[in-house]
């Protein structure tokens, strides 16, 4: 009877290590890349004046803020945007599917307007306040407008002087819709109908909702970029990786022997739980937010190693396993509380500051300190609790004692 619950607890661990063989591949290869890892578009953008407005600090400003709103909104995190001389910004996007499309809707100016039938500007994008798309009862693709207070009334007064006629609604002189005002609109919310699809009604949506770029934008280069990192650095980096966690495993199961063993396991789960979080996120990993990983992988391994060694010397001191195990865990947790604060602080702060690839070590670390922690003091504690309840290695050699 006692070897049932040994066999329970080997078929537990293969499984567990079965599911990292089959799933850990997938998983890794379904988290988006940065551009050191898997490499991209470069573009470069020149800024040139209009009729309204010239290019300057504050122009150039506007249209690196709108640039950024709009990456981000299309999905794709950790972009690289930078100023170049006066006049121009340089756009990386990592790992786009149709990159010229993607250039198209970032760089288009976005004027928005409604003109009634003698082409007079009843009201512009500035007007609005938020734009949404989505499926009328007809499951067809509209924009939905929501406009400020003082565009609710400026609508108001524009279908009230209008009505019978229509109102044209362009954008960047562009024809969009023409509907025909059948009665007084109040509450500041209209549509755009007729659109090509939800998709084109969501690019629209998004161009609105960034607002429109105050000066006009050029595309000077467009060229696809290989990952930063390099083909054979990216393998070099893969086969250290792999060497790095086996010696971590091994060292915990010859110094530590079963309370090793759990820890090995709890390691595999949070690796696991570590790439689903990533998955859960949408966040796109990159070369520092690898090292923020095995940087927390080592923070998981010194708190088992800070767990064990309290737990060791509790069993040479005469304790049962029990107790020993509970001592350990106990007068180690402070300790482990400590450390993990003190770097989940820095990676709050490295978020909050910093940009681009900073952020996703700040991400990839936050979410490591945390998964690590818990992975040490809940579930290598309830596993080593288990095993010793099962009362099936009770010499205290094969604990360290």
């Amino acid at each position: 009877m006692r070897k049932q619950p040994l066999l329970i607890f080997l078929a537990i661990s293969i499984a567990i290590l079965g599911a990292f063989a089959l799933y850990a591949k997938p998983l890794a290869l379904s988290i988006k890349q940065g551009l050191d890892l898997q490499g991209g578009t470069h573009v470069v953008l020149k800024l040139s004046d209009t009729e309204h407005n010239k290019v300057n600090q504050e122009t150039v400003g506007q249209v690196y803020a709108i640039l950024e709103k709009r990456v981000n909104e299309l999905g794709l995190t950790e972009p690289i945007i930078q100023q170049e001389g006066t006049d121009r910004i340089i756009v990386e996007l990592p790992g786009i599917n149709d990159p010229d499309k993607a250039i198209a809707l970032i760089g288009k100016t976005a004027q928005l307007e409604f003109r009634d039938p003698a082409e007079k500007v009843l009201l512009t994008g500035a007007d609005l306040k938020n734009s949404s798309a989505a499926l009328n009862t007809q499951s067809k693709a509209v924009v939905h407008l929501e406009f400020t207070d003082e565009g609710a009334k400026k609508f108001a007064d524009a279908t009230r002087k209008n009505l019978g006629k229509q109102i044209g609604i362009y954008l960047d002189g562009e024809e969009l819709t023409k509907p025909t005002v059948q009665s007084v609109i109040e509450g500041g919310k209209a549509e755009i109908t007729e659109q090509k699809d939800l998709k084109d009604a969501q690019n629209i949506a998004l161009l609105l909702r960034s607002g429109a770029l105050p000066v006009k934008v050029e595309v000077l280069e467009i060229r696809t970029i290989g990952p930063t990192l390099g083909e054979d650095s990216k393998v070099k980096s893969e086969r250290a990786f792999a060497m790095g966690i086996a010696a971590v495993f091994i060292f915990l199961l010859v110094m530590y022997r079963i309370p090793g063993l759990i820890a090995d396991i709890a390691l595999v789960l949070y690796v696991l739980m570590t790439l689903g979080a990533l998955i859960l996120l949408n966040a796109t990993l990159t070369l520092p937010g690898i090292a923020g990983i095995i940087l927390s992988i080592g923070m998981a391994v010194d708190a088992n190693v800070l767990i064990f060694e309290r737990f060791k010397e509790e069993l040479q001191a005469g304790k049962t396993l029990r107790a020993a195990m509970e001592l350990g865990f106990s007068r180690a947790f402070n300790t482990i509380v400590d450390s993990n604060m003190t770097s989940f602080v820095v990676a709050i702060v490295l978020f909050y500051f910093g940009s681009g690839p900073v952020k996703g070590f700040a991400v990839t670390l936050a979410i490591g300190n945390v998964l690590s922690m818990f992975t040490a003091v809940t579930v290598t504690r309830y596993l080593l609790i288990t095993f010793i309840r099962s009362n099936v290695l009770k010499n205290l050699k094969f604990y360290g004692g």
